[in-house]
């Protein structure tokens, strides 16, 4: 045991405690609990951390946590009715003690395979963050509060991070995890993947890239991959905790250690609450997040929930008609940039009122929680000047349809969106992204053909108006096919667009208006329409196509839908765009085989 500092008897605290409660480790469970006790009104507690840091900085002077750093700690024993916990600095006298440390489980494995040149050098590692990260695109990989904690070192130097966190259950997190990964969701400096985690890794010349199982996540590219581990709690032994202070009452670990000498665990806020009943009786705990559900409907509920997922403001909420809306959204910390198709997220509270009658199933169990959903970016075609409209890098557009519910299926987001006006608050995803772009148009005199069913023109707007401004000199047709001719909210803007442009040509086609006859896209391929708008052959050698819309338009053959090549497409029916181009010589555009044929499909 290290040397023990004589204390002034005249500061101490209960029974001549130096501390109420010291914290082994800086985690998101140690710092949980140190909130929470402080909040208690628990007034002497300290956290002890080998390193330099703990998980989350910024909390510390929020929540005016005292942090010894760079403290080793050499053992925990007893004096009395006290436990002694030894550091190479000092020795402190406490009333309790938590252990929150943590290292890699020796029975973790990857949920895919890391390349075996993985280093934090080459661009892939497990736990090990790049020394240098300002402007470098990093993917975290996990769904634990390690995790959170690599994901927020990363963002707070200063990289774009996307966390691929499939599994994720906000719920089970420290609530210092969940509080940083509101917080850099809301200031738009973190990507939360909940549902997806990439099923390869591989490399596109210099950089590792990631690739998802999953048809709605792209495959990215990032300048580092790092996996984040699971975490184990360290062994009383390898504390050199002794047996007395394992009997002591006054101890406890923050997860479950292992070895044979075990001692009361739990995670976070159940710790706390064991903590300030057993050994601090003066306390009232404070109560955890999950006490929201006791509030569902209250109006400062919501005001709360509001302030803590909200980010950015609806700056225009134009009705094309009841049911069809282009807005614009500012968000509140960084700006918009992105390519012509990409998307972003938008996203609104369960708490917000619905425009229609129905009820969202289990609706008090998530009414506190965000719904989020990916919409392609729109573009407006003109300036207020007349000329076209450049990239808008403070606000982003979005064209959207109302999805009504029925007895089969209650929508959440849009019955929610179409209560909301000018000026009301909103969530957007901090990160633009998506790989249907214009990225494989090369050269100006290349043939581009848009296919969109409703609101799947909304990229092709932001792309043409791309090819345009460019100068691009080969035809440009751009069809959709809606119900009505109100369902056509930018037609008048492409009708302009091609009395500017004699390169450019608009097929927009109803299908259930009286006086047109009953046609799909398919059939204006079929028929003739969209070779006579171009001018020329369907020619696969010097032609793009853009499918964007239902899966029923698109037609994805199946040995795509996994990204297995089965050999032979299997295209489903009835038949869809992609069979009558491939007929024609055209290729699908996927993961590893470049192609002619590009889509995006909704819903």
């Amino acid at each position: 045991m290290a040397e023990q500092v004589p204390v002034d008897e005249s500061t101490t605290g209960v029974g001549g405690a130096d501390y109420d409660l010291i914290i082994l480790g800086g985690t998101a469970g140690g710092l949980s609990v140190a909130i929470s006790s402080l909040r208690s009104g628990l007034p002497r507690v300290r956290v002890i951390v080998p390193e330099g840091a703990v998980a989350f900085p910024d909390l510390v002077p929020e929540n005016k946590i005292e942090v010894g750093y760079r403290e080793n700690i050499l053992g925990v024993d007893v004096d009395g009715d006290l436990l002694t916990v030894s550091t190479d600095q000092r020795t402190y006298r406490t009333r309790g003690c938590l252990v929150s440390l943590r290292h890699r489980d020796p029975k973790w494995q990857s949920p895919v395979p890391v390349p075996d040149d993985s280093s934090a050098a080459g661009g892939v590692s497990v736990d090990a963050l790049p020394s240098r990260l300002n402007d470098r695109d990093v993917l975290i990989v996990g769904h634990t509060n390690h995790a959170v904690e690599l994901a927020a070192e990363a963002a707070n130097a200063g990289a774009g991070v996307v966390l691929a966190a499939g599994g994720l259950d906000p719920a089970l997190l420290a609530p210092a995890a969940d509080t940083m990964l509101r917080r850099l969701e809301r200031e738009r400096r973190l990507t939360v993947l909940y549902r997806a985690v990439p099923d390869e890794i591989g490399r596109h010349g210099d950089y590792p890239i990631a690739f998802f199982n999953d048809r709605r996540t792209p495959d990215l590219e990032f300048d580092h991959i790092v996996f984040a581990s699971e975490r184990s709690t360290p062994t009383v032994d390898e504390l050199n905790i002794s047996e007395a202070a394992v009997d002591s009452g006054r101890l406890w670990f923050n997860g479950k250690p292992e070895g044979e000498r075990q001692v009361p665990n739990g995670h976070s806020w159940e710790v706390g609450r064991l903590l300030a009943a057993s050994v601090f009786p003066e306390l009232e705990p404070v109560e955890p997040p999950s006490t929201l559900r006791r509030r569902v409907r209250h109006q400062s509920a919501i005001e709360e929930l509001c302030a803590e997922h909200y980010n950015a403001t609806i700056t225009a909420f134009e009705q094309r008609h009841s049911d069809l809306w282009v807005l614009r959204v500012r968000p509140d910390h960084g700006d918009t940039s992105h390519l012509p198709g990409q998307y972003a997220s938008l996203g609104l509270g369960f708490w917000e009122d619905r425009i229609d009658d129905f009820v969202d199933p289990g609706i008090d169990d998530k009414w506190f929680k965000l719904i989020r959903r990916s919409y392609s970016i729109s573009h407006s075609m003109f300036e207020s000047s007349g000329y076209l409209a450049p990239p808008d890098t403070e606000e982003l557009e979005f064209y959207i349809v109302l999805v009504p519910a029925d007895d089969d299926h209650v929508s959440a987001l849009t019955p929610r969106l179409a209560r909301k006006k000018v000026g009301d608050r909103i969530y957007l995803g901090p990160k633009v992204a998506g790989r249907y772009t214009l990225s494989s148009v090369e050269s100006p005199d290349t043939a581009v053909v848009f296919f969109a069913t409703g609101t799947g023109e909304a990229p092709h707007n932001s792309m043409v108006v791309e090819l345009l401004r460019k100068g691009h000199t080969g035809p440009i047709v751009s069809t959709v096919t809606v119900r009505n001719w109100a369902d056509l909210g930018y037609m008048e803007a492409h009708r302009e667009l091609e009395e500017r442009f004699e390169n450019y040509h608009y097929i927009p086609w109803p299908t259930r208006e009286a006086d047109v006859p009953k046609r799909y896209l398919q059939d204006l391929i079929r028929d003739g329409d969209i070779e006579e708008a171009l001018g020329r052959p369907l020619d696969p050698a010097s032609t793009h196509a853009f499918l964007c819309g239902n899966p029923a338009m698109i037609g994805l053959p199946e040995e795509n839908a996994d990204g297995v090549d089965s050999g032979e497409p299997h295209f489903p029916q009835p038949t869809g765009v992609i069979e009558l181009l491939t007929e024609r010589g055209f290729t699908t555009d996927t993961r590893g085989k470049p192609g002619n044929i590009h889509f995006e499909e909704y819903w």
